[in-house]
């Protein structure tokens, strides 16, 4: 049903028995994880490369707790090898579109 999230992993990170919690869990994850990686096309433009390395790492806890497990192997690949790092980051970019609408899909469906 999902290409990249995993409903059993995000109930088993977050339980299924508090839906507002979960929720809102989902929410923060979109709100800053998802929001920060869409925009590091700045700091490659800018040449800041450790806060690309930053923000991936800061995202890659959420991608485990919504089983997006490729996601977050992605963002491993960017961490591992900055300097040539921009065409992941592209792939990076399409993955958050199909994560955002399944996330949202997700949610829409609890």
């Amino acid at each position: 049903m999902y290409q990249l999230i995993n409903p059993q992993i995000i109930f088993q990170y977050f339980g299924d028995d508090d839906e507002e919690m979960l929720r809102e869990m989902i929410q923060i994850i979109l709100d800053t994880n998802f929001n920060d990686l869409k925009h590091l096309e700045q700091y490659y433009v800018s040449g800041d490369l450790a806060m690309v390395k930053k923000k991936c790492h800061k995202s890659k806890p959420s991608m485990s707790y919504v089983g997006a497990m490729k996601t977050r192997k992605l963002l491993e690949e960017i961490e591992a090898d900055l300097e040539n790092s921009h065409p992941k980051y592209l792939e990076l970019l399409k993955d958050l579109d199909i994560l955002d609408a399944e996330l949202n899909s997700f949610l829409k469906n609890l």
